[in-house]
């Protein structure tokens, strides 16, 4: 979930295979279930809650499955979660953030660990890493909602610090605790975001070369795959070229 040039290294998603998708709606609903158990069971009063449902809806995953998600949360007995955040290094001294969901603090941290190291990396202490992203609030719009200008202006008017669009889109960076309130005067204006969400946003990018990245994606990949990790952001830059030839 890190991404492979400018903005988009914030998010990496490989591939959309049947059993990625199902892991994926996976860690939706679970994103979900704890969102609503730790706050109001309506994304209206719940921006925790708002943000996951648009992050499923995002990707796709069908009404049902988030109603569920939703109603697991007032089920006696269940599981107890813990936000778990840990900080590392890929190759080429890349820094990586993981953010967790878990039931099993140490289960987590032994399989995160296990993971950076069979994966060219290392697991680093709390803040080693973090001091190099900057935590914000992401906003995401489609191309098609508005110009680049017309969108410039109603993210300055919103409250937002920065807005930057592209032919995929336009994506606003403001700061963590005003991001209900931007995102809530946008949809105002332009309807429901594509994505409104908390995120780890570098503040420099390193440059990866093509044996370096190879090994950098099999490290992003295996935490993508591991089922108490949410969202892994990463610092690097990647050619279109490099990566094209990775994916392949």
């Amino acid at each position: 979930m890190a991404g492979h040039s400018k903005f988009k290294n914030i998010m990496y998603r490989k591939g959309a295979q049947d059993k990625k998708r199902a892991k994926l709606f996976s860690k939706l609903a679970k994103e979900i279930t704890v969102a609503a158990k730790m706050g109001l069971p309506d994304p209206e009063h719940n921006p925790r809650l708002r943000a996951a449902i648009l992050a499923a809806r995002a990707q796709s995953m069908p009404k049902d499955n988030i109603d569920r998600a939703i109603k697991k949360s007032t089920d006696q007995g269940g599981d107890d979660y813990f936000d778990m955040r840990y900080e590392g290094f890929g190759p080429a001294g890349i820094g990586v953030i993981v953010e967790a969901l878990t039931d099993n603090k140490n289960r987590t941290a032994s399989e995160v660990r296990s993971i950076f190291s069979k994966n060219g990396g290392n697991l680093g202490e709390t803040g080693s890493v973090s001091f190099m992203f900057d935590h914000v609030g992401s906003i995401e719009y489609g191309a098609d909602v508005a110009d680049a200008e017309t969108m410039l202006e109603a993210a300055i008017e919103a409250g937002a610090d920065d807005c930057e669009s592209d032919e995929d889109g336009h994506v606003l960076i403001c700061a963590p605790d005003a991001l209900h309130e931007v995102a809530s005067t946008l949809e105002e204006k332009f309807g429901e975001a594509r994505s409104a969400r908390l995120i780890w946003k570098p503040q420099n990018n390193i440059e990866v070369d093509e044996e370096k990245g190879e090994t950098l994606l099999k490290l992003l990949d295996a935490l993508d795959d591991c089922d108490d990790v949410q969202q892994v952001y990463a610092n690097y830059e990647m050619s279109d070229a490099v990566f094209e030839k990775l994916s392949a």
